[in-house]
């Protein structure tokens, strides 16, 4: 394992300075890798996630993320510290600097597991599933209020302490804004949602959804945590 995140560490030229030691891998995604490292300015463990910034696009994905992520503050939502630069550097509220550097990093609280975790050990306690239920609706709630939809949920994205059982939304990436004011009709992003978890609303009309595509995706991982099935796996082709 530690052979495996050194080649990591080289191929994504991580560089935050020596403020954070221990590093360790969590996953490694379609833009950078996602690692833990012990703050040492406080002692305290963190997750780190790496956007690497290439381009135009990758910019603006990166910027409504960071811009999302900073609007919200909930007991069920994984919580932000800051956003760093190349270097460690401190990235001031003006984000529109991110133009000018080659990636930007997301420092937020460390939680121990994830529910895709959990459930590759089976079906959870009725008292584990609905207590969970409760806190990512309770989540989802409160997002929606912010007028944000996740557009990605899944169990992977579900992130638990075992200790207190507290669970918290998680993996902002694909999220988006949306004013209620207004028709993002033919707007809206095509592809999103993993397939298990996309509603038929998603799937017949891609460039036309709501909210609701959130609520349907909490329905199947709701009936997963009690069979430890998948609602509606892909059939392999």
């Amino acid at each position: 394992m530690a052979e495996k995140f050194e080649s990591l560490m080289n191929i994504h030229g991580f560089d935050l300075g020596s403020r954070y030691v221990d590093l360790k891998a969590l996953g490694c995604g379609g833009n950078g890798l996602v690692f833990s490292a012990v703050d040492v300015d406080c002692d305290k463990r963190v997750a780190i996630k790496k956007i690497v910034l290439t381009d135009p696009q990758s910019v603006k994905h990166a910027l409504r993320e960071i811009k999302i992520i900073r609007r919200l503050d909930h007991d069920n939502i994984v919580k932000l510290f800051e956003i760093l630069g190349p270097n460690g550097s401190q990235l001031t509220d003006d984000v529109g600097s991110l133009t000018e550097l080659n990636c930007v990093y997301i420092v937020q609280e460390y939680m121990e597991t994830d529910l895709a975790n959990l459930l590759e050990q089976g079906p959870l306690l009725e008292e584990h599933a609905r207590l969970f239920m409760y806190q990512l609706l309770r989540g989802l709630k409160y997002i929606h209020s912010a007028n944000v939809l996740h557009r990605d949920l899944k169990p992977a994205n579900l992130f638990i302490n075992t200790e207190d059982l507290v669970l918290k939304i998680g993996d902002f990436g694909l999220a988006r804004i949306m004013d209620p004011h207004y028709s993002h009709k033919g707007h809206l992003s095509e592809g999103l949602v993993t397939k298990w978890y996309r509603s038929p609303r998603l799937l017949l009309s891609p460039n036309n959804y709501t909210k609701a595509i959130d609520m349907w995706a909490a329905g199947c991982i709701f009936a997963e945590m009690l069979t430890g099935k998948t609602l509606f796996a892909a059939v392999p082709k």
